[in-house]
């Protein structure tokens, strides 16, 4: 894409392209013939004609307030040397002329006006000193105060940096002796991890027994309301009864040794089963009755 702004100007293309050329060509031969030299030749575009044209009006403003600045300048300075003629006029009457005056003197009153001028006052009197001098105390009160605020904040400083620095310093060695735990600490986190894939499946395996003895209580009528009271009377109450049985146990064994007399025989055998029928219903009522409680 071509730079649209660096194509030669038209002098004749407008009337405000001209007059700014003209001001440019004006300022240029000004500021040329001021150091004694020729304008050099250069083609005048749109750009070096913008760019020239505001560094012209930027230099006059510039130099039509250096001018203002200046004539001010010289009209105090006229006044100044009007003011000394009438003083010396008047040191001249009452015979305190310069050329009259001792060098002490002389001297002397050239450090009193040095050091008004150092104290920027306009006059030499004792007031105007005093003055002065009471401003550079407030002044150097005022720089001590902030010397001894900036010393103080300097102290928290380095004491912060002291401890900064401690900590670092703190921070770097622990740092480093994690850096060597490292290869212990992934050995430890490798057995752990080694330990949790088996205690995962010694879950799964007993959750999986639970799961099993569940349904076996389940069948066999087991709840969770029987509480181990009731079981431990259940067992006595079955002590009791296979203590109970045992005698009509140990009796139907001995029937091992009568004679084979069928019809006796079959009579003790009727009578015993009685007997072990009675033990049986005896022992279901009193299972019956304890479920019945807990319940």
């Amino acid at each position: 894409m071509s730079d649209l702004g660096d194509h030669p100007v038209n002098e004749g293309k407008s009337g405000f392209d001209s007059a700014r050329i003209a001001e440019v060509k004006s300022w240029l031969v000004s500021q040329f013939e001021s150091v004694g030299k020729d304008v050099p030749d250069f083609e005048y575009t749109t750009r070096s004609i913008s760019h020239l044209h505001s560094l012209a009006c930027i230099s006059q403003a510039k130099t039509q307030a250096a001018g203002i600045v200046a004539s001010d300048l010289r009209q105090k300075a006229m006044e100044y040397r009007s003011q000394a003629a009438r003083i010396r006029e008047i040191l001249q009457s009452i015979g305190l002329a310069q050329e009259g005056l001792p060098p002490n003197a002389v001297t002397s009153v050239q450090v009193v006006a040095n050091v008004a001028n150092l104290l920027n006052i306009r006059d030499t009197e004792m007031s105007s000193f005093l003055v002065a001098m009471a401003d550079i105390s407030l002044r150097k009160s005022g720089v001590e105060e902030k010397r001894a605020n900036v010393q103080k904040e300097s102290k928290v400083l380095l004491d912060y940096t002291r401890k900064a620095i401690s900590r670092l310093t703190y921070l770097k060695r622990t740092l480093g002796q994690l850096e060597d735990d490292v290869a212990t600490c992934e050995g430890q986190m490798n057995h752990w991890k080694t330990n949790l894939t088996i205690m995962l499946s010694k879950e799964c395996q007993y959750l999986q027994q639970f799961s099993n003895y569940k349904a076996l209580l389940n069948r066999v009528g087991y709840t969770s309301d029987i509480s181990h009271g009731e079981l431990v009377e259940m067992d006595e109450h079955r002590k009791e009864l296979v203590k109970k049985t045992k005698p009509i146990m140990d009796t139907l064994r001995s029937y091992q040794d009568l004679p084979p007399d069928k019809a006796l025989a079959a009579l003790a055998i009727e009578e015993k089963r009685r007997q072990y029928a009675a033990a049986e219903k005896y022992l279901e009522e009193v299972l019956h009755s304890a479920l019945a409680t807990s319940e």
